[in-house]
């Protein structure tokens, strides 16, 4: 391969994929747009997945040994407190009996309290929580899919449409993951309508945006319970997964587009042990009537009428500007080439919201190839990219997790629904961090990594002369890996 057929793969990989990664340069060939083409056609199917438990599954896991955890504690509470008027009454005829020795006693009765509290804490933590290693298991496999594969383009799509479409770990651990297996990967390279339909109704979304117990003012729930309508999941499906801020859609569109979405919740795992943690539509908390959004009229009185606003929502210019403008703005610039936008948003509405053709449209453009590779690469991104040059690929879930959230972007953990955001300021300031995790990463390998063969072998010497420089000056391997990992050529793309 010639020099400037090597940058262009380098760039392919940092720009569109997770990074050169030994064998890498070699996929890429000469063709690096050929390839990243290419790398859509195959499946993103996680073969290991078979091994994890569906969200509802593991919904229900989590919510059985609460309940048992409960139960355990409150057992464990009677058991003290029975202890205790044992005690108190044996106490009591020590006092007829000898006065003195109850007056001694009496002290250590203020103390019931907390030796209740501390039985029934005890008894619970007697039951392991499954929600941890659920969420572990899923981050290992999410990980080490990015490692495996030869550029990572498909990979790195999965993880743009997850945190577009964001639910977080704090609220639901454990569908964190398969939420992204079930509903993000699964339609990744399809269109866009129904990854749309899939995120919304699925369980861990409902839950994540407060949607579960929305209820309309006329429904028979709201009737009988005087509840009220939960605006948030409506607002945040219109101004953050599909038209955007500021295009046209008013507060009255929010009401009428909640008011579709009550009803939409998920079952409870005590009231179906088989069937808990999965989406269904109740009737009893729909809002009757036809509603009204961003001018048409929905006439539809049960899930329909849901489906039908996502859809028209889907098919909306506005949906295919925002689509566009955040793809580009997370794989090329901070403020991408609006010709780079137009052609992919083209692209979306010629389509119907093929996001493969999208994407095609993307790395095809000549516009996505310009400029220098200088947008700021996310934490994870960078964090995978390193482990890749170093030839890993098996991690440790827990060490990894807890490395993503020492840099500020944990894994499913966003701190809003808008997701993490792919700007350069939001992350400049916390890059000194990754000099921490870098060194320490660089201590672990120093045995088995060579700097100077990722340099020729991985990265084709296609790496800035100042930094062959530094790194052929350092005082130890470990030094020199930790100055590798820092350069603009792993922090950039």
């Amino acid at each position: 391969m010639s020099n400037s057929a090597k940058a262009e793969a380098v760039l392919a990989l940092n720009r569109f994929g997770m990074g050169p990664r030994p064998g890498s340069i070699a996929a890429v060939g000469a063709d690096p747009r050929g390839a990243l083409i290419a790398e859509l056609d195959r499946s993103l199917i996680l073969t290991a997945a078979a091994d994890l438990p569906s969200s509802a599954k593991a919904y229900r896991t989590v919510a059985d040994a609460n309940a048992r955890r409960t139960a355990r504690a409150k057992q464990a509470q009677q058991q003290a407190k029975k202890l205790q008027i044992a005690a108190s009454s044996a106490a009591a005829t020590g006092d007829q009996n000898n006065q003195p020795q109850a007056q001694t006693q009496a002290p250590a009765q203020g103390q019931d309290k907390d030796v209740v509290e501390m039985a029934a804490k005890q008894a619970a933590d007697a039951v392991p929580d499954p929600g941890r290693p659920i969420y572990l298991q899923e981050a290992k496999l999410r990980t080490e899919a990015a490692l495996a594969a030869d550029i990572g383009f498909a990979e790195r799509l999965v993880w743009f449409w997850s945190n577009h479409f964001c639910v977080s770990a704090n609220r639901i651990q454990s569908m964190s993951g398969a939420y992204e297996r079930e509903a993000v990967r699964a339609h990744t390279l399809g269109r866009f309508v129904d990854l749309l339909l899939a995120v919304e109704g699925h369980p861990a979304m409902l839950f994540y945006l407060d949607n579960l117990g929305s209820m309309g003012a006329n429904s028979i729930a709201g009737i009988n319970r005087s509840s009220g309508l939960n605006e948030n999941f409506a607002r945040e499906v219109m101004e953050l997964h599909t038209l955007g801020v500021r295009t046209g859609y008013t507060q009255d569109d929010v009401i009428s587009f909640a008011n579709v979405l009550t009803g939409w919740t998920l079952l409870p795992p005590g009231a179906d042990p088989q069937h808990g943690g999965e989406f269904t539509f109740n009737p009893r908390l729909h809002e009757p009537g036809a509603q009204t959004v961003l001018g048409r009229r929905y006439e539809q009185e049960d899930v329909e009428q849901g489906r039908a606003v996502l859809r028209d929502l889907a098919a909306h210019p506005a949906t295919a500007t925002h689509v566009a403008t955040k793809l580009a703005r997370h794989f090329v610039a901070d403020e991408p080439s609006p010709v780079l936008v137009e052609q992919m948003a083209k692209t979306y509405r010629d389509t119907e919201g093929d996001l493969k053709a999208v994407a095609i449209a993307m790395v095809s453009s000549d516009e996505a190839w310009r400029g220098p590779p200088s947008k700021l690469k996310r934490p994870g991104e960078w964090v995978v990219g390193m482990v890749r040059a170093a030839g890993i690929t098996v991690v440790d879930p827990a060490r990894y997790t807890g490395g993503q959230e020492l840099l500020g972007e944990a894994l499913w953990r966003p701190p809003a629904p808008k997701g993490y955001p792919d700007d350069e300021a939001s992350w400049i300031d916390g890059v000194g961090r990754r000099l921490d995790v870098a060194n320490n990463f660089a201590e672990r390998i120093a045995g088995t990594a060579d700097p100077q063969g990722i340099i020729e072998d991985v990265f084709a010497s296609e790496i800035a002369p100042e930094v062959k420089q530094a790194v052929g000056r350092a005082e130890s391997r470990q030094q020199a890996l930790a100055l590798l990992f820092m350069s603009a050529d792993f922090q950039r793309r």
